[in-house]
């Protein structure tokens, strides 16, 4: 779609602009997978601040007694008290190649982390030799221990590095789900520059990769033994995946950035082809088709589109009954250049049949989504003052 006045349109111009365009453009046979549009909410919800001063924190994790793991993009990692009070940066990271999208990205407490104090956290590492740019970056994974009160991370250990590193400050992905059996499934993007290694299964860059818990292909991966294909690859395809989520369907959710339109939401399964570069509901930046279209025999087909991009960010399940029945099940999707909050209500296939919006008018880019311990929902805001909020009920 080339579409040349939308150009200079402001935001909500623009974003109806590129609906009616890719209404007309989009086959008929696909124009379901782009319902429902987003539609503001009925009943506005509200905020309560639970802390401040954060400089661009990226993802949430919940410690015992009430306590916050939050890390912030540039390199940092904080805990944050039940009263608010932010900590010192713990002690003990890795070097962390920050600039751009890259930096100290996605944190996730063990599910037995009472017992062992493990947490998992993936970054942008630099090369070995220290660079962050000019030899390379990419997603890598680490666990450690965190024991509350000693200030510092112990036994750091990297579990994996996405290869081949490339010079790029962009689309690193980096989104940690554990699954009940331990294993763990990472995001990973395919740098921007090298879209076309999404197709290829001898490189990391545009995949779902699982692993297990103490490193390495967790057993029973899709492409174990195959000549040429790395064994910790679980899906391919892949742009930009920065939203991750087990879903109460017992299965890993996950969201991506679209180039220009066509962000998704996708059910990886094992050894499935998610299409990009080759279809998308995209186009290219200021104008013009990539790839064959949306739609090419043997790639998947997302659960849901959206045209124009949000650009999503963080994604949670509700699964609690704090904000009553009606949204039970939902699927929260924070939305950075958007900059409100969704609120999608599935059914019980997994097809969306409403998408509302929520925190219009909040004016904050929302980092990330989480449904804490306690069934509310937590987020992140992304600025050099970020906070960290609760989510009130409509």
């Amino acid at each position: 779609m080339t579409m040349p006045t939308c150009s200079r349109l402001r935001f909500r111009a623009l974003a109806l602009c590129l609906a009616l365009a890719g209404a007309a453009a989009v086959p008929a046979q696909d124009r379901t997978t782009l319902q429902p549009a987003p539609e503001r909410a009925t009943q506005p919800a509200s905020v309560v601040e639970v802390a401040r001063g954060l400089v661009h924190p990226w993802a949430l994790a919940f410690l015992p007694q009430g306590r916050f793991l939050v890390t912030e993009r540039p390199g940092r990692m904080r805990v944050v008290e039940a009263d608010g009070r932010v900590g010192a940066p713990l002690q003990g990271l890795p070097p962390v190649a920050a600039g751009g999208q890259g930096g100290l990205l996605d944190v996730v407490t063990d599910r037995d982390f009472a017992r062992n104090q493990r947490i998992f956290f993936c970054y942008s590492e630099p090369a070995q030799d220290g660079s962050g740019s000019g030899s390379g970056n990419g997603t890598a994974l680490a666990s450690a221990r965190l024991a509350l009160g000693e200030g510092a991370l112990q036994g750091v250990r990297v579990l994996f590095s996405q290869q081949p590193k490339v010079a790029s400050r962009n689309h690193f992905g980096c989104r940690i789900v554990q699954a009940p059996d331990g294993n763990l499934f990472l995001t990973l993007g395919e740098r921007y520059s090298r879209k076309d290694d999404a197709q290829k299964l001898d490189n990391h860059l545009g995949k779902v990769v699982r692993l297990s818990p103490g490193g390495g292909a967790a057993p029973g991966n899709p492409l174990a033994g195959r000549p040429g294909a790395l064994p910790e690859i679980w899906s391919w395809g892949h742009r930009n995946p920065q939203g991750a989520a087990w879903g109460p369907d017992g299965r890993l959710w996950i969201h991506e950035h679209g180039p220009q339109g066509g962000d998704e939401i996708n059910r990886p399964q094992a050894g499935r082809n998610y299409g990009w570069p080759v279809i998308t509901y995209g186009e290219n930046y200021g104008g013009g088709p990539i790839g064959e279209g949306t739609q090419r025999a043997g790639m998947e087909q997302p659960l849901h589109a959206w045209v124009p991009s949000i650009a999503p960010s963080g994604m949670a399940f509700l699964t609690s009954d704090r904000y009553g029945d009606a949204w039970r099940g939902s699927l929260f999707v924070g939305a950075l250049a958007a900059r409100r909050l969704h609120r999608l209500q599935l059914d019980a296939d997994g097809q969306v049949l409403r998408d509302e919006y929520l925190l219009e008018d909040l004016g904050e880019r929302i980092r990330d989504v989480r449904q804490g311990p306690d069934g509310w929902l937590y987020l992140l805001t992304d600025s050099a003052q970020g906070r960290l909020l609760r989510l009130d009920p409509p």
